[in-house]
């Protein structure tokens, strides 16, 4: 059984400009149904629940890799991509951040009206994690965020964020239904954060005692509590460091990515016409959608695919990000009829890579790689919150010698 869990993660400020945000929505939504044509509702939610999945996605698509901001921008893209394309899609995203949290319960019994699922049920599981985890783990967390994503099977994951404002911390809640026995012993699938010492948590299967003690009080029994804890720590500093990226697995994909490269390879050729920075773009985003979890221990390596909008490690390629899009959105559409060749050849992607791992050896340090990538950033549409990124000094000479 795989459990649930938490991310312990730093507070960094900033908003998401309209143009990252309108990106990051078309891919998200591309992302999905590609997860669920292929594997299915309860594969995607079953994600949902991994921590260090969930950190990945939010890389892929732009945020810092170790930001608390992740959780919000992946949430809030989720909601409002997948939510007008539920009916076809079968996966409702409820709740959000402050107010929005609060109206889950409302959401639930809409969706349950609309497919006949328990709304009821629902309602109840959403009270009790937020219950859960805001009480009876008294880590210190306040919780602001809670979302709770359900198919019209009835399956569900929830994602809740708490925050600690001393010390600038949040800490990111996973639940999933697959994994629920109990409300009240060991519920998560994962808790992400930081070591803050002992705390009172009375879902830990250890506190029977003073549950039941506490339960008498209340006149109510308990069943179980949570069984393991999985949790994910990330740091504080923002930026890419190569303690934080497997350069054997990122140096695979920027080496197939490589134009001379990708057209030795027989299963790349409907692929042909992409350039090498889209296809590691794309190498990337495949692996979100189809790698196993063991691939997902170095969420750091995923900001290679579109940068972040802060310009660490590296500007949005806003260029590359648009062709990325396009090319998962045309399989994605082909797939839906029935043409799954082109969304193969994604797929492909991931396999090829990994393949390549096996005897590859980097021949470039981290230093080098987010160099490049930031020396080449105006060639592909490079912007941050700042605006665009300008062409070095000598370029911008040679371009102006050759205007006419």
């Amino acid at each position: 059984m795989k459990h649930s869990g938490s991310a312990d993660l730093p507070l960094m400020g900033g908003y998401i400009p309209g143009w990252l945000f309108e990106r990051m929505t078309k891919l998200s939504l591309a992302m999905v149904e590609a997860i669920l044509i292929e594997q299915g509702k309860r594969t995607f939610l079953s994600k949902l629940s991994d921590p260090l999945w969930f950190q990945s996605f939010g890389a892929v698509i732009g945020m810092d890799w170790n930001s608390s901001g992740a959780t919000t921008a992946v949430l809030r893209a989720l909601k409002k991509s997948v939510n007008p394309n539920s009916k076809e899609l079968g996966i409702y995203v409820c709740g959000g951040k402050g107010k929005q949290s609060l109206q889950t319960p409302h959401e639930l019994l809409l969706i349950g009206e609309k497919t006949g699922i328990d709304a009821n049920y629902l309602s109840q599981s959403s009270k009790l994690s937020a219950k859960v985890d805001n009480t009876a783990v008294q880590d210190g967390f306040q919780l602001y965020i809670h979302s709770f994503i359900v198919s019209d099977e009835g399956d569900w994951s929830i994602v809740q964020q708490g925050m600690k404002g001393e010390d600038k911390s949040a800490r990111r809640y996973h639940w999933h239904s697959g994994n629920i026995q109990s409300f009240v012993e060991e519920p998560h699938t994962a808790i992400c954060g930081e070591n803050q010492g002992s705390i009172l948590n009375l879902v830990d299967k250890k506190a029977n005692t003073s549950r039941e003690g506490i339960m008498k009080i209340v006149q109510e029994q308990p069943d179980k509590i949570l069984k393991e804890i999985r949790q994910m720590l990330l740091p504080k500093y923002k930026g890419v460091k190569a303690a934080d990226v497997d350069l054997k697995r990122l140096g695979s994909i920027l080496w197939l990515a490589q134009e001379n490269q990708a057209g030795n390879f027989e299963e790349l050729l409907l692929l042909k016409g992409l350039g090498p920075r889209t296809l590691q773009s794309l190498a990337l985003v495949s692996e979100v959608i189809y790698g196993t979890p063991s691939r997902f221990t170095d969420p750091a390596r995923f900001s290679f695919a579109h940068g972040a909008k802060g310009g660490i490690p590296f500007p949005v390629p806003t260029k590359v990000y648009d062709e990325t899009i396009s090319t998962l959105r045309k399989a994605v559409d082909r797939a839906k009829i029935g043409l799954t060749d082109k969304q193969k050849a994604i797929a492909k992607l991931t396999s090829l890579a990994q393949k390549a791992e096996k005897d590859f050896t980097p021949d470039s340090n981290l230093e080098e790689l987010l160099e490049k990538e930031r020396k080449e950033s105006w060639q592909y549409g490079g912007r941050t919150v700042k605006g665009f990124s300008k062409p070095p000094v000598n370029e911008q000479l040679r371009l102006f010698d050759d205007e006419p």
